[in-house]
């Protein structure tokens, strides 16, 4: 049996789970310990890292198998998933910004233990830092190493996470901005309760409030001078995938809940099954073109990545682009056939809806990324004139 299979095998029995627990973590807005602790047995927290370190080192495409199942189930446990996947592709990429010691120990952590890292860029004042700008959080240097204090919003994973790799800049005159590795449990670090969203109400995406928080000297990474930090272009081609697997997960689920609906559903007036008219097949047919369409670009991505190729943004961005809007085109479909079944709490479409509509939200967002495509297009157009 292929590793991938089994990989993929192990994250659809875990989700079949996951999607019973999806329902109460969601009216509740609790966060899915338990869900983590089933990954870390499977194996499946160390599943990006390199095999020298403790890692399984899989292909994207494997990676995207994993987290497209687990998002069937429940897409803020997905969600974090991404997120320490992403860390570790990023450890062991060429130029990567991480030393060695320290990303050997988080994956030799998580290979051992519920062990999760993720990064804390966003502020509440720069917001996202893909639009530029420096980070409000400071990093002060002294004898004994770093004081970090600042605010990170929307900080995916806050209940669980054991390090956080936080963006901030330094406190020379002429600042310095990189990253810093801070274990979540440092004194002065605390986590203030505010994630309560549409959607994805389970990621425990809270703020992390860092005041005078403690970490070495040598936990600082890639520190260099605003705007000069080589860019990992491939990084966005990798969360594109990620998490467009991860949404078309969601979308996936609204579809199957969608043909057990239409083929039960037996309007007395129709005296048949919904199933059987021609104009829901048709739309069905329109919900199985978007999916389609999401799988072979993800699918093509994957494999571009895996041979190395270096993925250009203006390219992975539209790519983000597409794979979100039609994954919520599709679950947006199932709600025009199904009506008031759909939006009914007591049926999952309405939460698949809600879940599949952050998509949009994640780096890329859609008009930066359809600006850089355009830009791409007529300086190209420029050069070939």
């Amino acid at each position: 049996m292929r590793l991938e299979m089994r990989w993929g095998d192990s994250a659809r029995t875990l989700a079949a789970d996951f999607g019973q627990r999806a329902v109460a973590h969601d009216r509740e807005g609790s966060f899915p310990h338990a869900n983590f602790a089933d990954l870390q047995r499977a194996g499946l927290l160390a599943l990006a890292a390199p095999r020298a370190w403790g890692g399984q080192q899989a292909s994207v495409a494997e990676l995207a198998e994993v987290i497209g199942a687990i998002g069937y189930g429940c897409p803020a446990t997905a969600l974090v998933l991404s997120m320490q996947y992403l860390q570790q592709r990023g450890m062991f990429r060429a130029g990567s910004f991480w030393p060695e010691h320290l990303a050997r120990q988080l994956v030799q952590e998580a290979a051992g233990s519920v062990s999760l890292a993720n990064a804390l860029r966003v502020e509440p004042e720069l917001g996202t830092p893909a639009r530029g700008g420096l980070p409000a959080t400071v990093a002060r240097r002294t004898p004994d190493g770093w004081r970090l204090s600042g605010r990170k919003i929307y900080s995916t994973g806050a209940p669980i996470l054991r390090w956080y790799v936080v963006w901030a800049r330094t406190d020379d005159a002429e600042p310095l901005v990189g990253s810093f590795l801070v274990r979540a449990d440092s004194p002065g670090v605390r986590i203030e309760t505010t994630w309560d969203h549409l959607g994805l109400r389970a990621s425990g995406s809270h703020d992390v409030i860092l005041d005078g928080v403690p970490t070495p000297l040598d936990h600082a990474m890639g520190l260099a001078a605003p705007g000069a930090q080589a860019r990992d272009v491939n990084a966005q081609a990798d969360m594109t995938v990620l998490l467009g697997a991860l949404y078309t997960g969601v979308a996936l689920a609204a579809r199957d809940w969608l043909l057990n609906f239409l083929r039960e559903r037996t309007p007395s007036g129709l005296g048949a099954p919904l199933a059987t008219l021609p104009r829901v097949q048709e739309a069905v047919g329109r919900i199985e073109a978007l999916l389609l369409s999401n799988q072979r670009l993800l699918a093509s991505l994957a494999s571009d990545l895996d041979r190395g190729e270096q993925i250009a943004l203006a390219e992975s961005g539209l790519v983000k682009t597409l794979v979100m809007r039609q994954a919520a085109e599709l679950v947006q479909e199932a709600l025009a056939l199904t009506s008031n079944h759909g939006l009914s709490r007591r049926n999952p479409l309405e939460r698949h809806l809600r879940d599949v509509l952050c998509g949009r939200i994640h780096t890329p967002q859609e008009d930066s990324a359809l600006v850089v495509a355009g830009r791409h297009a007529l300086e190209q157009g420029q050069r070939t004139a």
